[in-house]
């Protein structure tokens, strides 16, 4: 009998299967977020000579934001897909969110380049990524929902954590894709060569499709569905019930820029100021997340151990304490600091507040409105990260230097989300049905 067998059994009187919903969150972050990082990586290193004027001095920065619009699409996104997560159930929503992320994706590769097409290229190119940006609106907040209501109270911050370290083995898939991609001539690498990666993702979403379809929705929901429960409208309840909380993880999801600075602007400096090979730049990119796979569930056992807000916090600090150092190691050319450097400031700082914050945020908000809540806040929150590189290449990030413009931002935003953390209610010894807990509000 398998491990997840044998605790199925043991939580059947509860109708919980932790160890299923969280190898089922895992896979489908994975194939959400390798659909979402081979984007990032090639509006870093492909898309500038692609789907932009070849004699633009500005396709560079254009491409980065076309990375930036999947997060406008998720603010919208979250509404509408938090309202039927919480008002049809958390597997149903997931189902959608994993074919429309694998169905924008495959279309991607299939788009005409600027010569055949002009401008029409990067337009169908932005609507794509728009799609994409609805998906992954709900992608993460419904499967930490899932895996949150499925776990034991005293081994929540565990089993959520493997929702982000689903999504690290998507950004390890996704850079292992490219690093033969960038190696490539560049006429295949610029003609059908950079396709390739976008077609593959049709394989993993129809095996992810039938993993997550045969996981049932979790009993939480089920009760309050069998109770008459739900909302008729969840986001109405939310604002009036846990505004506060929808604006403190707003500003605590400011972190995950820290994500985007890391994986696509620290790239694209490496790649222009320190000379670095952009296969080499790929291998850190790879090299932090790996090492993020180990430290990820260790960070989520410890939250559950010391609580949710040390944890989410010392990440935060420790990002903005290690990331100049990474950066500079780019000018350095000493590959062996470079690795070092990058998986100290990822695995060991940031994927802290990584693994923790699924069940931090989500514990803020009652069973009825927490996908709604998750969502909405996170992705409000990400906005942030999706144009941070943008941001920060506009204002010198990547130019002679530039690491001073990007340690002061990501010193800034990660500021912001420990002040935001230090407001909150700690959680950990909160019983499941006890989170969230509100005054009754008829909506």
């Amino acid at each position: 009998m398998t491990a997840v067998h044998q605790e199925d059994e043991a939580f059947a009187h509860h109708g919980k299967t932790p160890k299923r919903a969280a190898i089922a969150s895992f896979m489908g972050s994975a194939v959400e977020y390798y659909d979402f990082f081979i984007f990032g990586s090639a509006a870093a290193l492909i898309f500038p000579h692609v789907f932009f004027p070849d004699e633009s001095a500005n396709a560079g920065i254009m491409s980065l934001a076309t990375f930036g619009f999947a997060y406008i699409a998720r603010p919208v996104g979250a509404i509408f897909v938090g309202h039927f997560g919480d008002r049809i159930g958390r597997q149903k929503v997931l189902m959608f969110t994993l074919v429309l992320m694998g169905a924008s994706t495959f279309i991607i590769g299939c788009i005409p380049d600027f010569q055949t097409i002009g401008w029409w290229a990067p337009a169908i190119l932005v609507l794509c990524r728009l799609m994409q940006g609805l998906s992954a609106a709900g992608e993460q907040a419904g499967a930490s929902s899932l895996t949150l209501e499925h776990a034991p109270d005293n081994r929540r911050s565990f089993f959520t954590s493997w929702t982000l370290t689903g999504t690290q083995g998507g950004q390890i898939l996704a850079a292992l894709v490219f690093i033969p991609v960038v190696a490539l001539p560049d006429e295949i690498k610029y003609g059908i060569g950079w396709r390739i990666p976008f077609w593959l993702s049709a394989i993993v979403v129809i095996v992810t499709y039938f993993i997550r379809r045969s996981l049932h929705e979790t009993p939480t929901f089920e009760a309050a569905k069998a109770n008459n429960e739900i909302a008729k409208l969840p986001v109405a309840v939310l604002l009036k019930s846990h505004w506060r909380d929808v604006l403190r993880v707003i500003c605590c999801a400011f972190i995950a820029a820290v994500s985007t600075v890391y994986g696509t602007l620290a790239i694209k400096y490496g790649a222009e100021v320190g000379s670095v090979d952009e296969g080499i730049t790929l291998w850190l990119v790879v090299a932090g997340n790996i090492g993020a796979l180990f430290t990820q569930p260790l960070f989520g056992k410890l939250a559950d151990r010391i609580g949710r807000k040390p944890v989410f916090i010392y990440g935060a600090v420790g990002s903005a304490v290690f990331m100049p150092f990474y950066l500079l190691s780019m000018e350095s050319g000493n590959t062996l600091l470079q690795f070092t450097l990058s998986v100290v400031t990822f695995s060991c700082a940031y994927a802290a507040a990584n693994a923790v914050w699924p069940s931090f945020y989500a514990e803020m908000f009652s069973a009825k409105v927490r996908f709604s809540g998750l969502a909405i806040g996170t992705q409000l929150g990400f906005l942030m990260a999706g144009f941070a590189p943008s941001i920060v290449a506009a204002i010198g990030g990547i130019q002679e230097g530039g690491w001073v413009a990007t340690s002061i931002f990501t010193a800034a935003i990660c500021a912001i989300a420990a002040v935001s953390a230090l407001t909150a209610r700690e959680t950990y010894k909160v019983p499941t049905e006890e989170l969230g807990k509100r005054k009754p509000v008829t909506v």
